[in-house]
């Protein structure tokens, strides 16, 4: 493997983990850059669930502190939480979400 492939992986490790950070998701840093981008993949899934159900991401966040829906509010993750048992919540969370009755347009 050349020398700036990790120092590639790295970068895009710190990438998103700055995207998940900005949406207000905990990350301690001791995550491996392929939990990292599965967390963002499930996120992501989640935000499609809620944006289809009339859900504003921009109110409907984690740092809001008056959600218009707690339905369309991504689980905050627990102190100490692996990522892989955060993504299982996200997406049960996306799941449960998909039966929540659509927003009015």
């Amino acid at each position: 493997m050349s020398p700036r492939i990790p120092d590639e992986r790295a970068g895009v490790a710190a990438e998103v983990a700055d995207r998940l950070r900005r949406r207000g998701i905990a990350v301690t840093g001791g995550e491996s850059s392929d939990d990292l981008a599965d967390l963002l993949s499930a996120v992501e899934r989640f935000e499609l669930v809620v944006e289809s159900h009339g859900g504003d991401l921009m109110v409907d966040d984690l740092k809001s502190p008056q959600p218009d829906d707690r339905h369309f509010v991504l689980p905050r993750r627990v102190p100490g939480e692996s990522v892989r048992a955060y993504i299982n919540r996200i997406d049960a969370a996306a799941a449960a979400l998909r039966k929540h009755p659509r927003r009015p347009d």
